[in-house]
């Protein structure tokens, strides 16, 4: 894959930034903070407490056994944990150079909660005390507790202002949902992905939808399962990270967990007996070294359509007018009116999708890794009837009683990020290189251009590329720096 090798060449690049800056010199003045974080009642480890070293833009945050690590300069800090439903804890620490030290906590209970800290997704560090915006944080648990089995669904119900409705009728984006934070357009709202640019879509919406000649980010081409949690910022952010960013920012932070396989199976249908789907996912992280992990993700996604559409009460057949006559024609015919109704509702979906997310430690206070994924997914949904009285769309030696066209698209979204980062004479670096495609492949059936006649085919792909794909590829190299105190 052209991907593939783009990521190898991205790699050696990285190789050579590594080169010149070598961990024996670049890391001698650091040390590193480990100990865990517990319950001062029931004295049980507390899993996604902060760690924060006070006055500094450096934290971590507790695995599922509570336990914490992070480096810094040496010198001596205010350490400060804190937790949903916890009381806040501070310590002060020494470190020296090369050495790594001790500091547990036992946080108290407290009735009052306080907004959860967001450590990622931004180029600095955020805190509640720090941010007066609005900012939402669902965990894993929320995320599995909701029912829904697509990230847009998802966030539809969990976070306020967020729109991305199932469309109908609507070409392509019956297939790529257009979402809307507080109110603005698809390409309006920044998507991030561990806290780098996540790649748009294919599609332009242009059909009578919201969001119509916009292009948007399909979320949906993320599993749930791979989500360790996500953090919404409503509200503008351009000035920090762009145009895209106006209406505000969504980070998805992946899952890094190595203590278990995760797996999960919905099956249901709606309430009017259609639309039946059956998903399963699982997730399991691989430990490398004393620190590293390698987490995988995969996602199998089918989903029948829904109708929602009644039967057709207006003229059908040309030359025959009236309800009675109409009736007559159809029994005449062995049809009913509901065979020329279209088929208003959610369209149908074939998904297939694999997530990963690495890191390897390559020196106490730099690490590399590295994160992406592929989804496939078929669709099926249907256009407007065209009835046999529209005698300009409609060939009657092929289609005598008219047709109701198919819209079953092919869609592939893949993308991969990499990158070392770490510390160095008191500051943070990152550099990384980001790459994402995706390809819309539109297939028509059950359709003909009446301008051609009866040789008209019945399928096409209408696009003006010979293969009747639409297709976009992204590619962002960062470099990012950030004092540490």
């Amino acid at each position: 894959m052209k991907l593939a090798g783009h990521v190898v060449g991205y790699g050696i690049i990285l190789a050579a930034l590594l080169g010149v800056w070598p961990a024996e010199t670049v890391f001698a003045q650091q040390g590193t903070i480990t100990g865990s974080v517990f319950s001062e009642e029931t004295a049980e480890p507390i899993a996604g407490a902060e760690v924060s070293i006070v006055g500094t833009a450096r934290g971590a945050v507790t695995n599922s056994q509570g336990v914490y690590r992070l480096a810094a300069p040496s010198g001596i800090y205010t350490l400060r944990a804190r937790s949903l439903g916890y009381g806040d804890i501070e310590r002060q620490v020494t470190i020296t150079p090369g050495d790594t030290i001790t500091a547990d906590f036992r946080l108290p209970e407290s009735a009052l909660l306080v907004d959860q800290i967001v450590t990622v997704g931004s180029r600095t560090a955020r805190t509640d005390v720090q941010s007066p915006v609005p900012v939402d944080v669902i965990s894993a648990a929320e995320i599995r507790s909701s029912g829904q089995t697509e990230v847009n669904q998802l966030l539809a119900v969990a976070v306020p202002s967020f729109n991305a409705s199932h469309q109908t009728i609507a070409d392509g984006t019956d297939h790529i949902n257009p979402a809307s934070l507080r109110g603005l357009g698809p390409d309006q709202v920044l998507v991030l992905v561990n806290g780098k640019r996540r790649h748009s879509s294919a599609l332009v919406h242009v059909n009578g939808t919201f969001g119509r000649g916009t292009v948007g980010v399909d979320l949906n081409a993320i599993p749930t399962a791979a989500i360790k949690r996500l953090e919404v910022l409503r509200d503008g952010a351009s000035a920090q990270y762009g145009s895209d960013a106006i209406s505000g920012v969504i980070n998805l932070v992946l899952e890094d967990q190595t203590e278990a396989l995760k797996i999960d199976a919905q099956a249901g249908q709606t309430g009017e007996g259609d639309g039946e789907q059956f998903k399963v996912d699982a997730n399991y992280g691989f430990e490398i070294g004393d620190r590293g992990f390698f987490n995988v993700t995969g996602l199998y996604l089918d989903r029948d359509r829904t109708n929602r559409s009644d039967p057709w009460t207006a003229d059908i057949f040309p030359g025959i007018t009236g309800t009675e006559a109409t009736d007559a024609e159809l029994r005449l015919r062995g049809l009913t009116r509901e065979d020329f109704a279209s088929k208003t509702g959610q369209g149908a979906a074939l998904v297939g999708i694999a997530f990963w997310n690495s890191m390897y430690p390559i020196s106490t206070n730099a690490e590399l890794y590295s994160f992406g994924g592929l989804s496939h997914r078929e669709g099926a949904a249907t256009g407007f009837y065209r009835l046999p009285s529209q005698q300009a769309q409609v060939v009657p030696e092929i289609f005598p009683n008219g047709f109701l066209p198919q819209i079953n698209p092919k869609i592939d979204d893949v993308a991969a990020s990499a990158g070392v980062r770490g510390t160095r004479g008191g500051w943070d670096m990152d550099f990384s290189v980001t790459r994402g495609r995706n390809s819309f492949l539109f297939n028509i059936d059950n359709s003909v251009n009446a301008s051609i006649g009866p040789s008209s085919p019945t399928s096409s792909m209408p696009e003006s590329s010979p293969s009747g794909k639409r297709s976009g590829t992204s590619t962002w190299f960062g470099c990012s720096t950030q004092a540490a105190r």
